[in-house]
């Protein structure tokens, strides 16, 4: 499984509390430069997009993070708000790179605009809705728009790379739980030698 979320903190402590700390999370890297851009004057925004659009669209991991890093360190001093929110979860705009996906897979797992165009729909059905009665109506309205919404679904793009992305993830899983039980292994070794 790959998780693509925006910003918030309570779905990704959820995705920790339910599948554990090794299931790979992609932020939405249209609301992480909307999050860095709404703390830069109006004069700034223009060439900080740039360079954050170009960090994104790089193929190579680590010169991905450098770069953005980089960028981190030169808005420390002028704008230490908009330096804070591009470190904070970084890393985990930059999980796709990392797994080595590219083209339009990328593109469509960068962002959480499918799922965002799905729940638009299902608002619009909604505001059909007067008087909530029950949570079983709620839930009820929510499948009815979920299945309108479906009607409108698309390829995704780039899904011709899907069955790669699973392997991809499944050795990203493997590795991460390598040394997650290396680290074990010598905090022990530690332990038991003091």
């Amino acid at each position: 499984m790959l998780f693509v979320i925006d910003g918030s903190k309570a779905l990704r402590k959820a995705i920790r509390q339910v599948f554990g700390n090794d299931v790979p999370v992609q932020r939405c890297v249209q609301h992480k430069e909307r999050n860095v851009l709404d703390h830069l004057p109006e004069r700034d925004r223009q060439p900080i997009k740039a360079r954050l659009r170009a960090a994104w669209k790089e193929t190579d991991h680590d010169r991905a993070l450098e770069q953005l890093n980089t960028l981190a360190v030169e808005l420390d001093r002028a704008h230490p708000g908009a330096a804070s929110s591009l470190r904070e979860g970084m890393e985990e705009t930059l999980t796709v790179t990392r797994l080595g996906i590219e083209g339009k897979l990328k593109l469509t797992l960068q962002s959480t605009n499918p799922c965002e165009s799905m729940i638009s729909t299902v608002r619009v059905i909604h505001r059909n809705v007067k008087n909530w009665s029950s949570g079983d109506m709620c839930l009820r309205w929510t499948a009815a728009g979920m299945l309108e919404a479906e009607t409108r679904f698309r390829k995704v793009q780039g899904y011709r790379g899907l069955a790669n992305l699973a392997v991809k993830i499944e050795h990203d899983l493997l590795r991460h739980r390598d040394q997650t039980r290396q680290t074990t292994i010598q905090e022990d070794a530690a332990a038991l030698t003091v």
